[in-house]
């Protein structure tokens, strides 16, 4: 009897301690078994992302520039593509997003998934547009990561090759003499050159008249003697001076351009513009960084490339010696907007 009894007591208790009869324990196991299912599933996309930065690029890449084609920008852009396309082993289609300065392609690349095949190759209105528009549909710092700085791009001041004006000194005392006579042509409202232009005016104590261009015409115009002068890009407009076709009185920026030695700076004409362009690389915020990396690597072993440099030389820009890291070049460019809202606020120009 107290054998059964034990044995019954001893079977009671094993019931007791088993996962049917021990409701906190079969709680705990279900938990267990919830929490490494959904673990599971948890790893499945992280898995999925770390073989998609491990496998990139395995198809093509498209390189936005907000430009429109055969300016300088888009030369810049033609000229990686070719050799990323080489270096990456994957097609690198460059697409013109023209329109809005800038603004409407930077804003179509802010919206495209952060997974390294859609970029941006831009230029220093990028950096101007927080301090000039009110309301935009990106924020340059925010909504982008900054690649890597490409190169530095002067803005030639452009006459026709028959024109009285042979220098700085030349156009001043034109526009003293008929103020409202004298007009400049730029790439576009709050683009580099109309803030140059409106610098020229400020400190020079003349009112050229602005005349905004979204194409090349600024280029046709000064040349038929439509405009007076136009400030453009050297990367698209040294090769029309070198022909002949246009005479380059000034640029900005510290250095005269080795493509155009006689050339000299705004500065050296007593007209204390220092500030430069650039052209650069940029991806959609979030981008992982190891894609980054490898994008920012490719365009400086390219960029170091004699021949680039030589290509970048002879276009009228300086390429950037020595390279930027990504992180260096984030730095820089955030610097590089404070300069530009401080040139906007100096200048006076304001977008029509």
């Amino acid at each position: 009897m107290k054998s059964s009894m034990v044995d019954a007591h001893g079977f009671a208790a094993q019931k007791l301690h088993s996962p049917e009869f021990n409701p906190q324990r079969r709680n705990t196991l279900r938990a267990v078994a919830l929490f490494s299912g959904a673990s599971a599933l948890l790893a499945q996309p992280i898995a999925r992302a770390q073989s998609q930065v491990k496998d990139w690029p395995n198809r093509a890449i498209r390189l936005i520039t907000p430009w429109a084609a055969g300016g300088g920008t888009d030369i810049v852009a033609r000229l990686f593509a070719d050799r990323l396309r080489v270096d990456l082993g994957q097609p690198v289609i460059v697409e013109n997003r023209a329109g809005a300065a800038g603004n409407i392609g930077s804003e179509y690349v802010a919206r495209q998934p952060a997974d390294g095949y859609t970029l941006l190759l831009t230029s220093a209105s990028f950096a101007i547009a927080p301090s000039l528009y009110r309301s935009l549909g990106f924020d340059p710092v925010k909504d982008f990561t900054p690649v890597t700085k490409i190169a530095t791009a002067p803005l030639l001041v452009l006459t026709r090759m028959d024109s009285p004006i042979k220098s700085i000194a030349d156009l001043i005392a034109l526009s003293k003499k008929d103020p409202k006579g004298v007009t400049y042509g730029s790439f576009g409202n709050g683009s580099p050159s109309h803030l140059i232009g409106e610098s020229i005016n400020k400190l020079a104590g003349i009112s050229m008249t602005h005349v905004p261009y979204t194409g090349p015409g600024a280029a046709l115009d000064v040349t038929s003697g439509a405009l007076t002068i136009a400030i453009l890009d050297a990367l698209s407009m040294t090769p029309q001076v070198k022909a002949g076709k246009l005479r380059a009185i000034a640029l900005n920026g510290t250095q005269r351009l080795p493509a155009l030695p006689e050339v000299p700076t705004l500065l050296e004409a007593g007209v204390s513009v220092e500030t430069v362009g650039w052209h650069a690389m940029f991806a959609p915020a979030d981008t992982p960084r190891e894609i980054v990396d490898k994008l920012n690597q490719a365009v400086n072993r390219i960029a170091a490339q004699p021949e680039t440099q030589t290509r970048i030389n002879e276009a009228g820009s300086f390429p950037v010696l020595p390279p930027t890291s990504a992180a260096q070049w984030g730095e820089l460019f955030r610097q590089d907007v404070k300069i530009w809202a401080e040139l906007v606020k100096r200048s006076g120009a304001t977008i029509n």
